[in-house]
């Protein structure tokens, strides 16, 4: 009898972000004003009340000074640490995975078992007509990106160009060209992403 498929928890991103700010010592008024919004929309967010885009989800992360893998699960770094007492590697079983929805319904999963300083490492799941950013206009961020699609299709528009990504496809680049990341198509859009942080 094949396994059974295990579905990955969505972690609370809201609770999430605020045990990180909290950890950052970080005033949530402070961080308002990092990110370019009202400390409401701050405290809406913080609970579940609003979820962020997935540009706004990266603009807290790289406000706050941490990667965007912090914002799944703790207790999965817990467990895969754990783990890795055994051999001195990073292991994370299928129950353990997480993952979080943010809006327009985009899922990210978390891919790397552990911590890995300096990389994100992530699925992204895009349905149809969904996009990384709410506005029209392009958006930029810490690192460098290489991304993979898996399935579907994502578009990818630059300031100069727009790149259309098909299964099998890959790309890198800067995160600080102005790009906005979207489903053009009619399924589902699965993509891998590594994020490469050079000061983190």
């Amino acid at each position: 009898m094949p396994d059974a498929v295990v579905t990955p928890r969505d972690a609370d991103v809201g609770a999430r972000i605020r045990e990180l700010r909290e950890q950052q010592g970080m005033p949530a008024r402070a961080l308002a004003t990092a990110l370019g919004i009202s400390p409401s929309a701050v405290s809406q967010i913080e609970r579940g009340k609003l979820q962020p885009s997935v540009s706004r989800l990266i603009a807290i992360t790289d406000a706050l000074g941490v990667p965007l893998a912090s914002v799944f699960d703790a207790q999965a770094d817990v467990v895969a640490e754990v783990e890795s007492t055994i051999g001195g590697f990073a292991l994370q079983r299928a129950e353990h995975a997480s993952s979080v929805r943010l809006e327009s319904g985009v899922l990210f999963r978390r891919l790397s078992p552990g911590r890995t300083p300096g990389v994100d490492y992530f699925e992204s799941v895009y349905p149809p007509g969904a996009s990384a950013h709410a506005e029209k206009d392009l958006f930029r961020h810490d690192g460098y990106e290489v991304g993979t699609m898996i399935s579907g299709e994502l578009t990818i528009d630059f300031d100069d160009e727009r790149v259309v990504l098909r299964a099998g496809d890959a790309i890198s680049f800067p995160c600080s060209r102005p790009h906005r990341i979207h489903n053009t198509g009619a399924v589902d859009a699965v993509a891998q992403w590594l994020i490469v942080h050079a000061d983190r």
